[in-house]
């Protein structure tokens, strides 16, 4: 049995970057500062965000740097090969599949609060 889920609740650390294809589908990047529960930690731990198709649609609109959002998924990896070096580059990526906008009405539109689930 294996299992790989990551849910997280945190700020957006910048305004989402979004993609579209000729395919038609949308992808939106952006970054998660999570605080730990440890008094000790003054730094949050950053986590790198992938949104695809709806919720990536959703993303683009409602969500900007500072908002509150809760998101489930899980984790990848993401390899490339670097161009200038010719070495092989890998960066921990959480590919999301739930994400709820927590502000409050003052932080978002109140429209637009809400669960959106990326259907497979």
């Amino acid at each position: 049995m294996s299992l790989n889920v990551v849910n997280l609740v945190g700020r957006v650390g910048g305004d989402p970057q979004v993609r579209y294809f000729e395919s038609g589908s949308v992808v939106c990047n952006l970054t998660l500062a999570v605080d730990r529960r440890s008094r000790n930690s003054d730094q949050p731990d950053w986590f790198n965000l992938e949104i695809w198709g709806k919720t990536a649609e959703v993303a683009a609109s409602y969500v900007r740097k500072g908002s509150l959002i809760g998101i489930s998924g899980a984790f990848k990896l993401d390899h490339w090969q670097d161009k200038a070096t010719n070495t092989q580059r890998s960066k921990p990526v959480i590919r999301v599949d739930r994400m709820d906008l927590l502000g409050s009405k003052r932080d978002s539109d109140p429209n637009a609060v809400g669960r959106y689930e990326e259907e497979f």
